[in-house]
């Protein structure tokens, strides 16, 4: 019986979940109950290790605030304060999600084209993938301000700016995906194809481009969640009075570390919902060609 239980999906996951909490208050114990030792300290005052573990998960502005504290934030950020409230983590959540879907949709289009433009062009292949691939050994945090700086002297502030830092990098993953999944067709069929006198256009649509769904759905999901990642780093050095990445840039300043975990763990939440909404559209777009283990 403990065996069959202990195969189970959901005990796996429990597990997992029991684990990073038991580890995450066991951290939040040493940190902060080094912090109040340090406090008690300096002030002079007398302490011992039960007054330390029974105060550590109460002391304002905790170095590592304790689950449950970061709990209580989210509850506070997103239930009793209304959705309109710049204090509100759904307001914040909405502000990002749009530069993020933005640039998602962006980087899918440009990553679809250069992969559609390589698989075709020989040339382009040799003199545009390095560059491709080069694209992505420049930190995002330092290209980032230099792509708002520009993009602001051509006025085109606002959601664009966060957007284009998104589609920085969603688009790699597209175009590596995709160039090897239009490479993918069978040798067979594609000389088939030719056998009937094919065009290129009936080639690509009616073999290279089914042939690469599989590749394409696999990169959304990286792609999705790198977008994600580019909204909330364009936040962070733009100044950004709105945004989840405003929402850690202003708890740092002021220490507030419950509100650093709450505005990650709403990040965390959402790119999670973002993921398994493109691999639900996967599976319903890949079940209606016949792929069953989609």
């Amino acid at each position: 019986m403990s065996s069959t239980i202990s195969t189970k999906p959901w005990f796996a996951l429990l597990s997992f979940i029991i684990g990073i909490v038991v580890i995450w208050y066991l951290a939040a114990l040493l940190m902060n109950g080094k912090q109040l030792i340090n406090t008690l300290e300096r002030k002079k005052q007398d302490w011992t290790y039960t007054q330390v573990a029974s105060q550590a998960y109460q002391i304002p502005r905790p170095m590592l605030p304790a689950p449950h504290q970061v709990a209580a934030q989210l509850n506070k950020s997103v239930f009793q304060v209304a959705i309109d409230s710049k204090r509100s983590l759904i307001y914040h959540t909405g502000i990002t999600l749009q530069s993020t879907l933005l640039g998602f949709v962006l980087g899918a289009i440009l990553g679809i084209l250069i992969a559609v433009g390589i698989v075709h062009n020989r040339t382009l292949e040799s003199s545009l993938m390095p560059w491709v691939i080069a694209s992505q050994t420049i930190p995002i945090l330092a290209i980032a301000p230099i792509i708002v700086v520009v993009l602001g002297a051509l006025n085109m502030t606002g959601v664009f700016p966060k957007a284009v830092i998104s589609m920085y990098l969603s688009f790699f993953p597209v175009t590596i995906a995709m160039v090897k999944g239009l490479r993918s067709s069978d040798v067979m069929h594609m000389e088939l194809m030719r056998t009937y006198n094919a065009t290129q256009t009936q080639l690509f649509w009616k073999l290279r481009w089914f042939s690469a769904q599989p590749y394409l759905f696999s990169s959304l999901k990286v792609a999705i969640a790198a977008a994600l990642v580019g909204a909330v780093v364009a936040e962070l050095p733009t100044g950004a009075q709105g945004g989840l990445g405003s929402r850690l840039l202003s708890g740092s300043y002021y220490g507030q570390t419950e509100q650093i975990w709450a505005a990650l763990l709403m990040a965390a939440l959402l790119g999670s919902v973002l993921v398994f909404v493109v691999g639900l559209a996967e599976r319903v777009i890949l079940s209606q060609r016949g792929n069953a283990n989609a």
